[in-house]
């Protein structure tokens, strides 16, 4: 077949977008909506899958199996898309997380829903990926960051919305409906993405690096264990963790050793030789652990200490994602009218930082507007980083690592999530534990003994002084773990101050043809391929 230009690319991609580019990018948000609406959604209807299916002692592992399935193949799609075409690749996962969707909706017992939620993560792994890769494909560098803050909009309307829609299927269709809903809107996406987008189909004599895949996997796998189970499941010094924190370090070197002698790597190491990227990576990994720690412990602030319903916990958290979603879109549109960035992930860094240090001061009198002002200045600082750090990340790396770049950069994010909801969790319950001993003796003590999180009923049903005791114990608790992401926000800021600005190019890879500098001045060479 004749070879034929990516589409959004050069003259075309300067400009205004073709009719056909504009549909693949509304199957792309599709596809981002569903890979991050997925877990919100589930979330509120667990305690009626447990109703029905049983199974109690298992009810982690519905969310367990879906992240970990997720965060071990996304580097895994990313390769696959560099070396055989992303097109091919974005569709298999779609049709793989459907398959899973259909699979789970139809579970009969616990052990089926979570084999199934593993399925349904696998795909989720090349949701992600194949967004943000197709998108480094497609758009100019110059334009990209419009599109990627469109992106990071949809993530922010998927946490709001997830809850609340999780919680009308559940109560007027049945929980089931929660994974068939995902069925229609991922067949628009498909068909949408199989008749218009038309992407070079790559040749790869080279063989999958089957043994990097492997490590990689086991590393991955015994990392997002310790932070799922350390604390929780099991102690941090329990034998359990300690063999899975060796299993995993021995992984992990030996994935990066062997990378230096894989044909064909999953993860180039080159691609860290670039001071920009390897900035990003480190920022996007403090982005998710600030972000999911702060989705956490946010509501059970407020439901716990400001009284405020549980049902609506979705827009508990409005104003740090409303004001995500705006900075992500302005973030966007002006990196793309100047084609200059760095100032961005200097501010979100900063704002970040003081955001949720002023979110550590919040105590059992601070009034929901308070903490609402405070909340939005850590969304303004995370709608700065959500997408630049994709957005330099892809600027920094040839186009033949586009894949592997979007997928280490979604990896480290997802790290950083199992992180902080990790050791943030850990701080929260050993302060909220000790501060109840302190407060209620023996009483609190017996409260918490099973967990430091309560519900609104068990909250409901405590003694007066008990209560009291634990309003302020999750006041105290949250107070450690937000002045933790403060810290630790503190070196996303260090780490900004040293990316060094390399102006976007207005146009596509044609024009982006000279050799990487390593600090983001990429190499976009495409390699000669054949259209699809």
């Amino acid at each position: 077949m004749a070879e034929t230009p990516q589409a959004g690319t050069g003259e075309a991609g300067a400009g205004k977008q073709p009719k056909s580019v504009r549909v693949v990018l509304l199957a792309l948000m599709i596809a981002m909506m569903l890979a991050m609406l997925d877990n919100m959604i589930i979330g509120t209807a667990m305690p009626t899958i447990v109703g029905e299916l049983g199974g109690l002692e298992h009810l982690s592992w519905v969310v367990t199996a879906y992240t970990l399935a997720t965060a071990a193949s996304t580097p895994l799609w990313g390769k696959l898309g560099d070396m055989y075409g992303r097109k091919g690749s974005f569709m298999t996962s779609i049709v793989i997380f459907l398959a899973g969707s259909a699979l789970s909706g139809m579970a009969q017992d616990m052990g089926q829903l979570i084999g199934f939620r593993a399925v349904q993560g696998l795909g989720a792994g090349g949701l992600m990926v194949g967004v943000m890769a197709i998108i480094g494909d497609l758009i100019p560098p110059r334009e990209r960051g419009k599109y990627q803050g469109m992106m990071a909009g949809v993530m922010a309307l998927a946490m709001i919305g997830g809850p609340l829609v999780g919680g009308t299927i559940t109560d007027h269709w049945g929980w089931r409906w929660s994974f068939y809903i995902n069925l229609p809107l991922g067949a628009i996406a498909l068909v949408a993405v199989s008749a218009v987008l038309h992407l070079p189909k790559k040749r790869s004599q080279a063989r999958i690096d089957y043994l990097g895949a492997a490590l990689l996997t086991i590393g991955i796998t015994a990392i997002v264990l310790v932070t799922t189970w350390g604390g929780t499941e099991y102690a941090w010094t329990s034998a359990r963790i300690m063999e899975l924190i060796g299993i995993g370090v021995a992984a992990l070197v030996g994935f990066v050793f062997w990378q230096t002698k894989a044909a064909e790597p999953i993860v180039p190491l080159h691609i860290f030789r670039s001071r920009n990227f390897t900035l990003m990576s480190i920022i996007g990994f403090i982005v998710g652990f600030v972000m999911f720690g702060a989705t956490l412990f946010l509501p059970l602030y407020q439901q716990s200490v400001q009284g405020a319903s549980a049902t609506n916990s979705g827009l508990l958290l409005l104003p740090m994602l409303g004001a995500m979603l705006v900075t992500s879109m302005v973030a966007g549109r002006v990196t793309t009218n100047t084609g200059r960035y760095k100032i961005f992930p200097v501010l979100g860094g900063a704002l970040m930082t003081v955001g949720l240090f002023l979110l550590s001061t919040m105590d059992t009198g601070t009034s929901r507007f308070t903490s609402g002002v405070y909340m939005a200045v850590v969304g303004l600082g995370m709608g700065c980083l959500m997408q630049i750090t994709m957005l330099v990340a892809q600027n920094s790396v040839e186009m033949k690592d586009m894949g592997v770049a979007s997928s280490s950069t979604t990896l480290f994010r997802t790290l950083g999530s199992s992180f902080g909801v990790a050791i943030m969790g850990a701080l929260f319950n050993h302060r909220v534990q000790d501060v109840m001993a302190e407060r209620a003796g023996a009483l609190g003590s017996k409260v918490t003994e099973s967990s430091a999180q309560l519900d609104a009923a068990s909250l409901a049903k405590l003694p007066e002084a008990a209560r009291d005791a634990y309003q302020h114990a999750v006041s105290s608790g949250t107070h450690g773990a937000f002045l933790l992401g403060a810290v630790v926000a503190v070196l996303a800021l260090v780490a900004a101050v040293f990316v060094k600005e390399v102006p976007l190019k207005g146009a596509g890879p044609q024009e982006a043809d000279a050799p990487s500098d390593g600090d983001g001045g990429a190499t976009a060479k495409t390699p000669v391929t054949e259209a699809v």
